[in-house]
């Protein structure tokens, strides 16, 4: 009777082990599926806030919206959308800086520039005109999205050039003199 209690034992050990491994290698395999389908709810739910962003400009022509929430009262966005990166959800917002001379969206010469402002500030900054999202998260991804590893570099505003990414100025940050 004893011997077939310490072959059970012996059993139950490796059953665990077994067990142990296989998680060893199906949890870390778990974890980027779900760090990838998280990075492709992000670029849906940026370019959701880019063409509400444009059916704004539609609707209202020559004017762009001054929160995340106009867009949803004027029916341009079908729900608030929330930063699948964070926990928190909140976005950092892309407004137009207002520089003279290069303004976010613009073509040609003059060298794109965007302001990131978190959503949570934005009520206290007086005309904003507001382009788009970008994720505050700064883990790296897994996935390259317009030549950006991070996620705060992946960016989604109206008027973008996908090849040259803008100037990015962080609000509350200091211009460096040249």
């Amino acid at each position: 009777m004893g011997a077939k209690k310490g072959y059970l034992v012996i059993m139950l050990m490796l059953a665990v082990f077994t067990i142990s491994i296989g998680l060893l290698v199906v949890v870390p395999v778990w974890q980027t599926e779900v760090q990838r389908e998280k990075e492709e709810e992000l670029i849906f739910r940026g370019k959701q806030y880019v063409e509400a962003v444009r059916l704004y400009g539609l609707k209202n022509p020559g004017q762009f919206p001054s929160s995340l929430k106009e867009l949803l009262d004027k029916r341009c966005l079908r729900k608030p959308y929330k930063d699948p990166m964070t926990e928190s959800g909140e976005w950092n917002v892309i407004v137009n800086p207002g520089t003279a001379g290069s303004q976010a969206g613009a073509t040609g010469g003059a060298e794109q520039q965007v302001l990131l402002v978190p959503e949570k500030v934005l009520p206290s900054i007086r005309s904003a005109l507001v382009l788009g999202v970008a994720s505050p998260s700064t883990k790296k991804s897994i996935r390259i999205y317009n030549d950006q590893e991070t996620y705060d570099k992946w960016l989604f505003y109206y008027g973008q050039d996908p090849k040259k990414l803008p100037k990015i100025t962080h609000y509350g940050e200091k211009e460096k003199a040249p």
